[in-house]
This record gives C-alpha cells, sequence and structure tokens, in this order.
C-alpha cells in the first residue's frame, strides 16, 4: 500500500491545496491512500477553527495535529517551529509516507519539510520559485525548494528560478495555479447571495486582506492607520476585509482591524469568507485592495482590479490589471482612484492571467501518483548547473 499525505495550516493554503487533494483522492484504491492532514490555525478558534470549512466541503480529514500559532515575536515563531518539527518528524517517522505534499512558504511549513527532510520523506511541493521581496517567506519558499523532490510551480518565471536553485528541470513542472482551476471550476454565488451572506444588502464593495510585511521595519500600527485612512475616504464603497494570517504582527492587525469595524460604519471584518464565497465576492467586487498573493493571482482572472499595498508580493508576475503602490494613506487613494476609474476597468477586461487555464490539479496529482507508483525515487539529489 502507498501512501500520500497532504499537508494544511491555513486558511489561504488549502483553498489551493483543495482542487489537489480531490483529484489525488480520485486514484485511491487498495494500492494506494490520500491522508489530509490539518494542522495550525485551521485549529485555532482566533483563527476561525477553519477545519469546519474542510468538513463543509466534504473532504475526509484523516489526522489533525495540534501545533502552536502565537506569532507576535521572533521567539514564538522559532518555538512554533521547534514543536512543529518534532510532532511531524513523529509521525512521519510512524506513517512512513511514501510523498508528503506541501504548498507555499510559511514558516511551519518550512519545519515540516524539515522534518519530511530527517525521516527521508519525499517532500512535493507547489508554489516554489515565486518571489515575495517583502516577506519572509521568500527566504522560506527557497529553502523548502531545495528540501523537495518534485516541484509544481505556477508560471515560467518561477520554473526558470528553481532550475536557477540547482533543481533538476525533469522534475520541475510548470502546470500554472490550481487558483485558476478554482476560478473556472467552482459554481459561484450570486452577487446579492455573496453579499446576503455576509450580512450586507446589495451594494459597491471592495475585497481586502493586508497581512504582516515581515521584512519590513515599518510598525504595523503605522501600516493599518494608513490602510484605515484610505477606506474612509470612499464612504460610497463598503470595504470586505478578512483578518491577517499568523505571521509576525497578524494578531495586531487583526485586533486593529476589529476595532476599525466598532467605528468606522463602511468596513466589516471577517476572519474567513471560505474559498467559494471569498472567489464569488472577488468576482464583484470594484477593486481587491491589500496585500495578499489572492490579488496578484486570483483577481486578473476575474478581470477585477488590484491596488497591491507595498513591498510584500513585491517580485511576483504580475497582470497589466494590478496597480502597485506605498503604503501611505495618499498613496493607496491615488491607487484606488486609478482602480475605479472607467478606462482602468476597460483593461482590467482584457487581461490574460500567466498562471495557467485551469487544469493544474488534474496534472499535479497525476504527476505525483506517477512518481510514488514508480518507486524510482531517489532523494540523493545531484545539483544541476543553471546556464540560464
Amino acid at each position: 500500500m502507498k501512501k500520500i499525505a497532504v499537508v494544511t495550516a491555513t486558511r489561504a493554503e488549502y483553498g489551493l491545496l483543495e482542487p489537489v487533494i480531490k483529484e489525488l483522492r480520485k486514484y485511491e484504491s487498495k494500492s494506494i491512500t490520500i491522508e489530509l492532514i490539518v494542522t495550525g490555525t485551521h485549529l485555532s478558534a482566533d483563527f476561525g477553527m477553519t477545519i469546519n470549512e474542510i468538513y463543509d466541503a466534504g473532504v475526509r480529514v484523516d489526522k489533525k495535529i495540534v501545533i502552536p500559532t502565537k506569532s507576535d515575536s521572533a521567539i514564538d515563531i522559532s518555538e512554533n517551529q521547534a514543536k512543529t518539527l518534532v510532532q511531524f518528524t513523529r509521525v512521519f517517522i510512524s506513517e512512513k509516507y511514501d510523498a508528503v505534499v506541501i504548498l507555499g512558504d510559511r514558516y511551519e511549513m518550512l519545519a515540516i519539510a524539515v522534518a519530511a527532510g530527517n525521516t527521508k520523506t519525499p517532500l512535493m511541493h507547489l508554489c516554489g520559485g515565486d518571489t515575495t521581496e517583502g516577506a519572509m517567506d521568500e527566504w522560506i519558499r527557497h529553502s523548502i525548494t531545495k528540501i523537495s523532490y518534485l516541484h509544481f510551480v505556477t508560471n515560467i518565471d518561477s520554473l526558470n528560478r528553481v532550475i536557477q536553485l540547482g533543481e533538476d528541470p525533469s522534475r520541475v513542472f510548470n502546470y500554472g495555479s490550481t487558483s485558476i482551476d478554482n476560478i473556472l471550476s467552482m459554481e459561484k454565488m450570486s452577487k446579492e447571495d455573496a453579499l446576503s451572506s455576509v450580512g450586507l444588502a446589495n451594494c459597491k464593495y471592495v475585497i481586502c486582506t493586508y497581512h504582516p510585511v515581515t521584512m519590513d521595519d515599518v510598525s504595523v500600527e503605522r501600516q493599518i492607520f494608513d490602510f484605515l485612512s484610505a477606506i474612509v475616504h470612499y464612504r460610497q464603497l463598503h470595504f470586505i476585509v478578512t483578518k491577517s494570517n499568523a505571521d509576525q504582527g497578524g494578531r495586531r492587525i487583526n485586533e486593529l482591524l476589529d476595532a476599525a469595524s466598532e467605528k468606522i460604519d463602511n468596513i466589516s471584518v471577517y476572519t474567513s469568507l471560505g474559498i467559494r464565497r471569498y472567489l464569488s465576492l472577488m468576482k464583484y467586487a470594484e477593486c481587491v485592495l491589500g496585500n495578499s498573493s489572492s490579488g496578484i493571482i486570483e483577481a486578473p482572472a476575474f478581470g477585477v482590479p488590484t491596488v497591491n499595498i507595498g513591498d510584500r508580493q513585491k517580485g511576483r508576475l504580475q497582470s497589466d490589471s494590478i496597480i502597485n503602490c506605498d503604503t501611505d494613506a495618499e498613496a493607496i487613494i491615488e491607487a484606488i482612484d486609478i482602480a475605479l476609474s472607467p478606462n482602468f476597468r476597460r483593461i482590467c477586461e482584457d487581461v490574460v492571467s500567466p498562471y495557467g487555464d485551469g487544469h493544474a490539479a488534474e496534472r499535479i496529482a497525476s504527476k505525483i501518483v506517477e512518481c510514488v507508483q514508480d518507486g524510482n525515487i531517489d532523494l540523493k539529489k545531484s545539483f544541476y548547473e543553471y546556464r540560464g
């Protein structure tokens, strides 16, 4: 019996993994099983207990592993990583998985990747090769790449970077982003139903997410003050804000957002919207605002403008529908004005996403199963000399 594990720790990364999990489970039989391990903020009430969204989607959960999620300081994050490393090392020793599938660039995923490396468990990595200069994710993502055996990147630039890191091109696959799979395949809610589901009447709105810029010395309070100052400039719009992740500074951002929602009548703050509702709301939004990768990857596929604030996503492959701006209120207001203009909306309608054709998950699942069933995985990797 071959065993493949998929690990998810956050709402954002689960949304990208769900299509792959469903495709992998089409291969389940007497000879292969696909286990879903749920951990991290999925199991935290502070972050919305988003494991319930997985259950609601009808996806089987095989293991729940509780790890710490406090992330207010560097000590917190290092302690979280240490405990995560030990717990997942025990699980990988016990279960002897033939492969473990992870996505992205968060600090707990680095600990899980190290656990896989220490136990000689083949690692299959999604979304490597991206670059986000404003976040710790940058070096974490590239570190996970060097531990991983198979690489499933989302675009041609990322493919070249992974190879430049010394990975054999025969194990690097550009199948696109599973976010495009979700956009093209998932049945969307109507605008009225999506708004009603979050307690809002039909209105014009902006959908927002603001994460900590973990490589930036500017205070979280300063950044959120400018973000909120820009929002109150647009009383004719409602701002639907999803809370930050568990990076260092994320908890403080969420406290500031909650406080603002009590005082500012055109802001609504939600811990999590769920994949279907989030994408449905994005489809009908006037624009996407903040510094989340969803504004870079998903919004352009809807033809919706993005105002990308600051350096968190700097370096990612971008479409013409994205307006980059500084973090001060004046710059954000100027960028929103451009995004709302009829001329820019027309530009966005013709944008073609560089992140695939919507069939990434089926190709990723097929390649993972093929690799595991062949049984020829050799973790003694040679460094590939990239010639450009």
